[in-house]
């Protein structure tokens, strides 16, 4: 796996768990506050256009905008410094909300470089089936997933045209999560 550091302008898959495997999210505002952070930490250095965040991990698809995008007030903000800011201020929430000490992720965040739009779209199916395979739900409706917001009109944090036009449409979009949803179901049946 790859652990170089985020270049300007290309796709991750960004992935991370909780320490020891420790649950990072423990009820519903945890969800809602990660997600708040992203906003205010992401969206600054990167477009994020997939995520699932799941009891003790989380999968985010994310593309790093080129060094002339990204600002943070007057001076520019390192692309890694983003993902610093995020798990930092979440983890002091969490460390002040729940009477806990030390880190919550794992040491090293984890990240794939995407190379071309046959491994994005793989990427975002995966990130999307994630709840299914964990048995967190047994459809793709999952509530901290971004499945929903690429589907809907609402406004939304995500680059959903982006991911979209990858993927052709709306319907090739749910054709093919359906059909690798079909593939998982299958193989465990078979493994069973």
């Amino acid at each position: 796996m790859s652990q170089e550091k985020f270049e300007y302008g290309c796709l991750y898959h960004v992935f991370n768990r909780g320490n020891n495997s420790e649950s990072i999210f423990k009820e519903q505002r945890n969800y809602d506050l990660f997600i708040n952070l992203m906003k205010k930490y992401l969206l600054p250095v990167a477009d994020v256009f997939a995520y699932c965040l799941m009891g003790n991990h989380f999968h985010l698809l994310v593309r790093i905008k080129e060094k002339d995008e990204i600002t943070a007030g007057k001076k520019r903000e390192k692309p890694y410094l983003g993902f610093a800011h995020l798990f930092n201020s979440y983890t002091q929430k969490i460390n002040k909300t729940y009477n806990r000490k030390g880190s919550l992720f794992q040491e090293q965040l984890k990240r794939q470089i995407i190379t071309d739009n046959d491994y994005f779209i793989q990427v975002v199916a995966y990130i999307h089936l994630n709840p299914v395979k964990h048995g967190f739900s047994d459809n793709l409706n999952y509530q901290y997933s971004s499945y929903n917001a690429i589907l809907s009109d609402k406004r939304t944090l995500l680059a959903r045209e982006k991911v979209l036009e990858v993927f052709g449409d709306k319907e090739t979009f749910i054709d093919w999560h359906n059909l690798q949803k079909l593939k998982y179901e299958n193989l465990e049946i078979l493994e069973s």
